[in-house]
């Protein structure tokens, strides 16, 4: 039984760099860097997608959704928090709202 190698950074941009030849196929990546097929195959679709630009703009706008709902959330922990507040300090001092 062969033994797997271990994937490595280095070993993933290696078989970026030969798919970079317009010849290269999975199967022929894989038997120049001891890599299985089907994850080389897994790697260069991600390279693929990596360089679509419909892709990379989804992935801004996903990751600033990302940012907005974490602001937003944050901003209704505080509105609540000040609500809480009011109320408390209507109660001390007696005045109704």
């Amino acid at each position: 039984m062969s033994r797997r190698p271990v994937i490595t950074g280095e070993l993933e941009r290696t078989v970026e760099r030969l798919f970079l030849n317009p010849d290269a196929t999975d199967v022929s990546v894989g038997r120049a860097t001891g890599v299985c097929r089907s994850t080389v195959g897994r790697w260069r679709k991600r390279r693929e997608r990596k360089m679509d630009p419909a892709v990379l703009e989804a992935e801004r706008e996903h990751a600033e959704l990302l940012v907005l709902r974490r602001r937003v959330k944050v901003l209704e922990e505080e509105r609540e928090i000040l609500a809480k507040a009011a109320a408390f300090i209507d109660r001390e001092t007696g005045r109704a709202r």
